[in-house]
């Protein structure tokens, strides 16, 4: 009897997770057999639901909040984006039964910016908002862009700064509070808070966006989030959600698994098409 590879995603909540749906699609349209679930993990029962999964034969997992650094810890080897980023999100089962670990976050985003919204990075003034996880994962690919500088804002100003200093070989990159940013300008601002998931945005002081910036909120829902209006009033020349980063790095989780590289742009707006519905 034919056995399916298992994949799934853990996270704690995982309800809402668009993950199964966009996997599924790309098992369709690539001609791949796969099975791919979500599972409600929390943070203290990672390793053993971990453990059992690959025990049990499953082939990879992605991990969203709260397991990325769990993940991190679990995988046997990390490359060097993962390693960068202290942060996985993709875990894979290795020929020799060892467990890859990478973060395919910042590579979704940077796809989704340059390929599908057509935004040259070079040369930009980037600012994060956001020194956690979330932030971490996606400084290496957005250096690798040859921006101008970044400059990451969090309220814990030693968080942003010591995370700067985690990125000073690779490029310009600083630190700062969120009071420092009065009377600076970026091209780009991206949103790697939390405050999304309940409707607030970070203190930001107006004139923050220059002229035809970008803002790119990580989060997204059926509604635009809070960072994406406050985008539209400062005029943005365009203000975005994560929605096509999360299909980009799904997409580079299923090329690690399957050797295969999905189109992504149907799933895109196939999921866009549906939220506008």
């Amino acid at each position: 009897m034919m056995t399916i590879d298992r994949y799934a995603v853990f996270g704690h909540p995982i309800k809402h997770s668009k993950s199964p749906r966009i996997h599924r699609l790309f098992a369709e349209q690539t001609g791949q057999s796969l099975e791919y679930t979500a599972q409600d993990v929390p943070a203290e029962q990672f390793q053993s639901a971990a453990t059992a999964f690959f025990t049990a034969g499953g082939k990879g997992l992605n991990c969203t909040v709260p397991l990325k650094g769990l993940a991190w810890a679990f995988a046997d080897s990390k490359t060097e984006r993962a390693q960068l980023s202290q942060a996985v999100n993709t875990l894979a089962v290795q020929a020799d039964g060892s467990i890859l670990g990478d973060n395919t976050d910042g590579k979704g985003l940077v796809t989704d910016l340059t390929a599908n919204h057509a935004i040259d990075l070079t040369g930009n003034r980037i600012l994060i908002l956001g020194a956690g996880g979330a932030g971490r994962g996606i400084i290496g690919p957005l250096l690798e862009q040859a921006p101008h500088s970044i400059v990451i804002a969090n309220r814990t100003v030693e968080k942003a700064v010591d995370l700067a200093q985690a990125f000073h070989h690779k490029g310009v990159v600083s630190g700062c509070g969120f009071d420092d940013l009065q009377s600076r300008q970026f091209d780009l601002i991206l949103n790697a808070t939390s405050a999304s998931l309940s409707d607030q945005l970070p203190p930001l002081p107006d004139g923050l966006l220059a002229e035809n910036g970008v803002c790119y909120d990580l989060a997204y829902g059926n509604e635009p989030t809070a960072f994406v209006r406050w985008g539209l009033r400062q005029n943005a020349a365009k203000s975005l959600d994560g929605l096509g980063m999360l299909v980009e790095q799904a997409a580079e989780a299923f090329f690690i698994w399957r050797g295969v590289r999905p189109e992504t742009r149907p799933v895109i707006e196939l999921l866009n098409s549906e939220r506008q519905a």
